[in-house]
């Protein structure tokens, strides 16, 4: 019988080439916890020492811009994996890692990490992916602030976010703030858009929900 541990290993991306075996003699190496919303797990330039699994909940990556705004520049979802970038010896990158609700999630130590990476040369291989991933996600996230609308930006995120979900054109449990501080701009420059979107008729706003009624004009508008 799979224990929850073993069956969020099974899902993780970074290990799909490991065997059952493999998985199994894992399963004993790792920590599973839980936390509260508005746990840190690691600031800029920490020395991480263990990877982080995420199980259940969201994780909010984000820097502290000169202005002191702050910026998210990911949203990690069950699944995800973050902390890897440390243990590789590239530090964290001015980046903040905060549990953006309750979560659930496992924790394996540096040492165990670094021996799976040197026993199986996949995973090594996956870790670089991983890496190179993140990069290109953070590089194309700071590109659109810099060049693009906040309309555009706003559109592409909805429809990314919609997609991740899977709500049938539902966008839940995200704030005006959650939104401006991913496309980092101002709570009331997103709550302004937003209304403008629903004057036109393309979305619908609710209590920490928004229902996506025209979809092909959000998306004609994210090509722009």
């Amino acid at each position: 019988m799979k224990t929850e541990k073993l069956t969020l290993l099974s899902t993780v991306q970074l290990f799909r080439d490991l065997s059952p075996n493999d998985l199994e003699k894992m399963d004993s190496q790792l920590t599973m916890s839980t936390c509260q919303t508005g746990k840190i797990f690691y600031m800029p330039e920490d020395s991480g020492e263990v990877l982080f699994l995420l199980k259940k909940g969201r994780v909010q990556l984000y820097r502290i811009a000169p202005n002191g705004k702050k910026i998210i520049v990911s949203m990690l979802g069950p699944g995800a994996i973050f902390g890897e970038m440390s243990l590789v010896g590239q530090g964290m990158h001015n980046t903040f890692a905060e549990a953006a609700e309750p979560c659930v999630l496992c924790v394996m130590g540096r040492s165990d990490v670094e021996r799976l990476i040197r026993e199986k040369p996949n995973v090594a291989f996956r870790f670089v992916e991983a890496m190179g991933s993140r990069l290109s996600e953070l590089e194309k996230h700071l590109e659109s602030i810099a060049f693009k609308s906040i309309p555009v930006r706003l559109a592409v995120l909805l429809l990314q976010l919609e997609k991740e979900q899977g709500r049938n054109a539902l966008v839940k449990g995200y704030t005006h703030q959650d939104l401006s501080e991913m496309l980092g701009t101002y709570r009331e420059t997103i709550t302004q858009t937003l209304n403008e979107f629903k004057t036109d008729g393309w979305i619908e706003i609710g209590r920490k929900k928004l229902f996506l009624l025209n979809m092909d004009a959000l998306q004609r508008l994210a090509v722009e």
